[in-house]
């Protein structure tokens, strides 16, 4: 399947750039014809194909030296495909000025216009399975944070049975294939993508705070009143910038709010100390906190492209996920640690047993 998506993107972009124009990137309006606000406007949009990447961080269990392999796999799949999309784009706009490219179906559309009836059904077919090769990898990854979180008990550990042979989480996969199916059946599009985009990005910025605060205050020991105050500075920065680029306020309205998550970052560098953690077995997210700070800062700029009833629809389902875990999933995880102490015990207790009845046979030979 990705060898034939690798062929496929291939086709694409040969065929642009062998029949394309260069005219067409300057005609009409130039290189950029909405300028760096229009830019940013299409990355709010356009980030929505880099969701999944994450997905391949739930493989763990089942690929060799996880904490080195897992990071090269994230970060060079992410560079490929940015470099095809970015080539798939740019042939596009050799083929056809922007202003002229439908909105639906582009590729296969702009190849009809040419008169390439059959590359338009070949990059039908080639779209289509790629949606369903989409599907699949979400599936994949979705099916293990399920078993993992029924490990935990915060779901019925029915969801963390694995298949006797192949050691995959059957029972989460045909579950959550049934729900996927329902969704995509009774839901619209558009909810979909909303409620998909919130969440992931919530995600990341929860996640990057996260890094933050283990490095500087778990790892490296330092107090955490100074982390937190940054994350929150850091986060109220990012927010006033992009309210400020939303409402279309003045240029130097950005520029400040820039500048002062710029400072804080560089202020709270120099004067919180982190600990250089030298393991060889392991991968740490080099020049922090930067990594982490703009992560936080696009998180929350793209946050505030989401129109407001995706938030009103994120809020009722994190209610009602909330009101599962208060009702089922506090008690069931509380109830699973006292059973594992339980069975520590009588292990420890065996063990002893065991060891003082050696000790006295040993005793009784001498």
């Amino acid at each position: 399947m990705t060898a034939f998506h690798v062929v496929f993107f291939g086709f694409i972009i040969i065929a642009g750039f062998c029949n394309g124009k260069v005219e067409n990137l300057v005609k009409p309006g130039g290189i950029a014809p909405y300028g760096v606000r229009g830019i940013l406007d299409g990355a709010a949009i356009v980030y929505f194909s880099y969701i999944g990447y994450d997905t391949v961080s739930t493989m763990a269990e089942e690929i060799k030296n996880p904490s080195k392999t897992l990071p090269l796999g994230i970060v060079g799949s992410v560079l490929i495909v940015s470099a095809l999309y970015c080539l798939m784009a740019l042939s596009l706009c050799l083929l056809l000025p922007y202003n002229m490219i439908p909105e639906g179906a582009s590729f296969s559309a702009v190849f009809e216009l040419m008169g390439w009836k059959w590359a338009s059904n070949v990059v039908g077919v080639g779209a289509s399975l790629g949606i369903v090769a989409s599907l699949l990898v979400a599936m994949l990854g979705q099916a293990r944070y399920l078993c993992v979180i029924g490990r935990a008990r915060l779901v019925p550990s029915w969801f963390a049975k694995v298949h006797p042979t192949t050691g995959t989480p059957l029972n989460a996969t045909i579950v959550l294939g049934i729900c996927q199916a329902s969704i995509a059946l009774f839901t619209e599009l558009d909810i979909v993508m909303e409620m998909i985009s919130i969440g992931t990005l919530l995600v990341f910025y929860l996640v990057s705070n996260a890094l933050i605060f283990r490095r500087y205050v778990i790892l490296s020991k330092n107090p955490p009143l100074h982390t937190l105050l940054f994350l929150f500075l850091l986060s109220s920065t990012s927010f006033a910038f992009s309210l400020s680029w939303q409402f279309k306020l003045h240029w130097w309205n950005l520029m400040l709010f820039a500048g002062l998550t710029f400072s804080a970052t560089v202020i709270f560098q120099y004067f919180v100390p982190m600990i250089i953690m030298e393991r060889q077995e392991s991968w740490l997210v080099p020049f922090m906190p930067w990594p982490a700070t703009i992560s936080i800062f696009l998180n929350v700029f793209l946050m505030t492209t989401l129109k407001m009833v995706a938030y009103k629809r994120f809020g009722i389902w994190a209610g009602v996920i909330t009101i599962f875990y208060v009702l089922y999933g506090v008690h069931s995880t509380y109830h699973a640690e006292e059973i594992l102490e339980i069975v520590v015990v009588d292990n420890v207790n065996v063990n002893s047993s065991t060891q003082q009845q050696i000790t006295k046979v040993d005793i009784q030979l001498v």
